[in-house]
């Protein structure tokens, strides 16, 4: 069956417009509840971003949950896998992350985690919505939910990232460069990287309501970077506005991608044995990184876009390390989900393995020039399926003659085409690149 609301990443878009209005979100609580409490006793941890409307829709899916039986935990603004890592910690049925994640304030969304820190199967998401579609009751006054807050979420949360690298571990002589995105990390990632002995100077931690992602964070790098050349840092650390991306910039102020990271990651397990199986990427994954994991003899393979395929691949094939370019990074080995900090933990220790600054350690990962162009349309037809646009694709697909790659793809959570060729030649690569998305605009009017 497919899905009437969820996403590749839960439900999606601007506030105020439906779905994402207090009346539905009300809805989407009370059908959770219903949901969830079938499975049993019911309770339900709820956590947010820093966009103004979270308050809002906190509200409306507390009464929802509650008129429906379930008890709910309130955790404030935490980042994404710290919801999903609390979830499994207080034994609840599922855990709610009110976020738009890399969007602006102005978009809004709702992620479902399961008991057990995992993305919801397709049956429970399925059986979400078919009680959305039926009238909402409220179970008797003396079986309504209870609602509590969980104090100490913050610092259960900063001792597991921690925890995921080796006691005694110390970032001593380090100087970080951490932009929190006016986002969920703002008060979290700065402690756990001071915890460990890193010297911190932060960005982009005063949110207020409105400037999550504003020109900061893993979306807009550009101040991160002055800032590392201008603090003389050895890295900067890029999160999204819900915590679960992450990019770096080495000290020339170059941004490192998730690509590289995700390399640098897999390369360090593999040379400590520690490497299960291979590395998982997506169909964006630069050409380079199948290549240098290739020269390592470690096995690649690429799924859908999105980090729920990205999870799905790992956990049929029983690997521990996978993501996408954009920094969604899961490292299974220590968590459930995309986790930023944990990942960017995991690539400090692997520098400090190499004794390698940022900047030597990506070098071994040559990418090859890759332009993706962004198209947006009205929401009608899907021009991919353009008898013009196929043919243009194919086109240039055999005119790259195995050297290169077109990749074109509806975006997941907006409106938009997103238009990728790849190859050894960056003008040539960039020429086909506007040559199709030209095409796909004009199919679009």
């Amino acid at each position: 069956m497919s899905k009437k609301y969820f996403g590749t990443d839960g439900i999606r878009g601007r506030v105020g417009e439906y779905p994402i209005t207090p009346d539905f979100m009300l809805k989407l609580g009370w059908a959770a509840g219903m949901a969830f409490r079938k499975m049993g006793a019911c309770k339900v941890l709820v956590g947010k971003d820093t966009r103004i409307s979270g308050y809002m829709f906190e509200s409306a899916l507390e009464a929802g949950l509650t008129s429906a039986g379930a008890d709910v935990m309130l955790l404030g603004p935490m980042p994404t896998p710290a919801i999903a890592y609390l979830t499994r910690t207080f034994q609840a049925q599922a855990g709610i992350v009110i976020s738009a994640s890399h969007n602006p304030h102005d978009d809004n969304g709702i992620k479902f985690f399961s008991g057990q820190g995992t993305k919801l199967p397709d049956d429970i998401e399925l059986m979400i919505e078919e009680l959305l579609d039926t009238p909402m009751t409220v179970v008797e006054s003396s079986k309504i939910g209870k609602v509590s807050r969980i104090n100490d979420a913050s610092g259960r949360y900063i001792e597991f990232c921690k925890g995921s690298v080796p006691t005694g571990t110390s970032f001593a002589g380090l100087k970080i460069i951490v932009d929190c995105a006016h986002g969920a990390t703002y008060k979290v990632a700065p402690s756990v990287f001071r915890e460990l002995g890193a010297e911190v100077v932060v960005l982009s931690a005063q949110p207020n309501g409105l400037n999550i992602n504003h020109n900061c964070g893993s979306t807009h790098t550009e101040a991160l970077q002055a800032a590392v050349l201008a603090e003389q840092a050895d890295l900067g650390i890029a999160f999204d506005g819900d915590g679960d991306r992450v990019l770096m910039v080495d000290h020339t102020g170059t941004v490192v991608d998730g690509d590289e990271l995700l390399f640098i990651i897999a390369r360090d397990l593999h040379g400590r044995g520690k490497l299960q199986g291979g590395v998982v990427g997506t169909l964006m994954s630069n050409l380079g990184l199948e290549l240098a994991l290739a020269d390592l003899d470690i096995p690649f393979v690429r799924a859908n876009v999105g980090d729920r395929y990205v999870i799905s691949e790992l956990l049929e094939r029983n690997w521990v390390i996978g993501g996408e370019n954009s920094g969604h990074i899961v490292c299974f080995d220590h968590t459930t989900t995309g986790d930023a900090i944990i990942a960017a933990l995991q690539v400090l220790m692997a520098l400090k393995a190499r004794d390698e600054g940022l900047a030597q350690s990506r070098q071994a990962l040559r990418k090859c020039p890759q332009v993706l162009i962004n198209v947006r349309f009205g929401g009608g037809a899907n021009p991919i399926e353009h008898a013009t646009v196929k043919q243009a694709s194919e086109r240039v697909t055999q005119a790259m003659a195995g050297r290169g790659r077109v990749l074109l793809r509806k975006s997941g959570t907006e409106p938009l085409v997103r238009v990728m060729v790849e190859g050894e030649d960056e003008a040539q690569v960039r020429g086909y690149a506007e040559e199709l998305a030209k095409l796909v605009t004009e199919v679009s009017a």
